[in-house]
């Protein structure tokens, strides 16, 4: 395990979705101080914390262990559709459907 590499990929995602370390340390129940180790690679997690830490930032544990994304699933479009409401996809289903009707023209 690189663990400073998949601390920096957490920092990458967390700084993304706006989140201070202290927010998201609430988020994951831990401490900022722990969230920090994390980020710089001086500490590992244990599973359940991998887990919290994919759900808070919608990135699959996969990507943030080996940096591998899955399907196109780490860009950031595909992340904001996972942060989408169900019942509003439709909406932005709509919405980029008429984007791309726009740019064929």
């Amino acid at each position: 395990m690189d663990w400073i590499l998949i601390g920096k990929r957490i920092r990458k995602q967390r700084e993304y979705l706006g989140f201070t370390r202290e927010v998201f340390a609430e988020k994951l129940d831990v401490t900022p101080k722990f969230c920090s180790d994390i980020e710089l690679g001086l500490k590992g997690m244990s599973v359940t914390t991998l887990c919290k830490i994919s759900d808070i930032l919608g990135l699959t544990t996969d990507y943030i262990l080996f940096g591998a994304p899955s399907d196109g699933e780490d860009d950031s479009i595909s992340q904001m559709i996972r942060k989408c409401p169900p019942e509003k996809r439709q909406f932005l289903e709509d919405i980029i459907k008429s984007f791309l009707r726009s740019t064929h023209t």
